[in-house]
């Protein structure tokens, strides 16, 4: 692969606060081999951009890339063939990298189609970004997202939904811990799937196949299941009790923090449209419960939700914007999306950083985002394990 020596006017190596001003990034066979100043650089820049920022390429942690982003999910996924499923998530894997995304866990897909996309990006045959697949989620017969496939009942059947997703080659193991918003007729998202016997299941038989849990969770009752299984990360953890209203338990939350257990909120530009269908006040509220997370030391870790209604591919800097707007700076919602994601996805020895020996992940942008983290949006040099993904087109 040979090696490439890129300058900019401040380097961020990931943790909030670091900044390398006038910094420089040597990659070297894909690998990262040098941070620093530019002054002490091992030779001279063979990229440079004097008014922009070098970071490392951001995490995904939850996107669903068999999804259109429309409003009938279901009836669009049953009317689709595997190969044009296939196309659709190829066409998405695209938006994500040229959007400076270089890793995405896809929490959920149909016949183990994100484990085929994964295998290609990784051989080079496709571009896109690293792909963390989970199969098909852990649901309970008629429970959200059933029509994946990825049914089971009682004990033994969770046990074999995981070795199965396992078998398929998955690299996380969803579970649908509580009820959600696609499936029609399903558990009603503040109402929980599973038996604290079950969800522990999972989790025991995840741990065999070394693999880690993600747990989806709007209500409080599945989050509070979820912690105590414990799952790895708690999806969505909107704290929503019977009806829709929200109510944060302050003894979870610290059970939170002190497990080390990171939440995803799914972010994504759909929140305001989302606010404006459910009860007033609703979108302060998020705002409010990321606010309280942070303060308390939880570990939140950046996701879109992508491919849900109203959550379409590449908006990634709006969606960090929403983390700002609900008190964190915009560096910290930038660790976000790289230290915090690649932690929570098992990652931190492989990405996520600007570190020596990890893999050559790398975003530049226009400006500065730690002033503005909307400028995530002027992408000029996305390279994904050490590739450069020809972006912008």
């Amino acid at each position: 692969m040979g090696q490439l020596l890129i300058s900019a006017g401040r380097v961020l190596p990931g943790p909030a606060g670091e900044v390398i001003e006038d910094g420089a990034v040597l990659v070297r066979d894909g690998r990262i081999a040098w941070t620093g100043p530019r002054a002490e650089a091992p030779g001279t820049p063979d990229v440079e951009h004097p008014d922009g920022t070098l970071l490392p390429g951001l995490i995904d942690v939850h996107v669903h890339l068999a999804f259109d982003a429309g409003p009938e999910l279901e009836a669009g996924l049953a009317a689709a063939s595997d190969d044009e499923l296939y196309e659709r998530m190829a066409g998405n894997a695209r938006r994500l990298l040229a959007a400076g995304v270089t890793t995405a866990r896809d929490l959920g897909d149909r016949g183990g189609l994100a484990v085929r996309l994964r295998d290609a990006v990784a051989a080079g045959a496709l571009p896109g970004p690293r792909v963390l697949a989970a199969c098909a989620p852990v649901t309970p017969p008629n429970g959200h997202c059933h029509f994946l496939g990825g049914v089971a009942h009682g004990i033994e059947g969770v046990r074999k939904a995981v070795q199965r997703n396992a078998a398929a080659g998955a690299d996380v193991i969803k579970v649908m811990a509580g009820g959600g918003y696609l499936t029609n007729g399903g558990a009603l998202p503040w109402e929980r799937q599973f038996t604290d016997a079950e969800l522990a299941a999972v989790v025991v038989e995840a741990r065999a196949h070394g693999l880690r849990v993600a747990a989806h969770a709007h209500g409080v009752s599945a989050i509070a299941a979820s912690v105590r299984a414990g799952v790895d990360t708690v999806e969505h953890c909107g704290w929503e009790v019977e009806g829709g209203a929200t109510r944060v338990d302050d003894a979870l939350v610290e059970r939170l923090a002190a497990d080390g257990i990171a939440v995803c909120p799914t972010v994504h530009t759909g929140w305001p449209a989302i606010a404006a269908r459910r009860h007033e006040g609703w979108l302060a509220e998020r705002f409010a419960i990321l606010a309280r997370l942070h303060a308390a030391g939880v570990r939140l870790a950046f996701g879109t939700d992508s491919g849900v209604r109203g959550a379409p591919f590449g908006e990634v800097a709006d969606a960090l914007a929403l983390l700002v707007d609900a008190g964190l700076s915009p560096a910290q919602a930038l660790e976000s999306a790289t230290v915090t994601a690649a932690d929570a996805c098992g990652l931190g020895g492989v990405t996520g950083r600007l570190a020596p020996g990890l893999r050559a992940d790398l975003l530049v942008v226009g400006g500065d985002p730690t002033a503005d983290v909307r400028r995530v949006a002027d992408v000029r040099l996305v390279i994904a394990d050490g590739v450069d993904a020809g972006v912008p087109a």
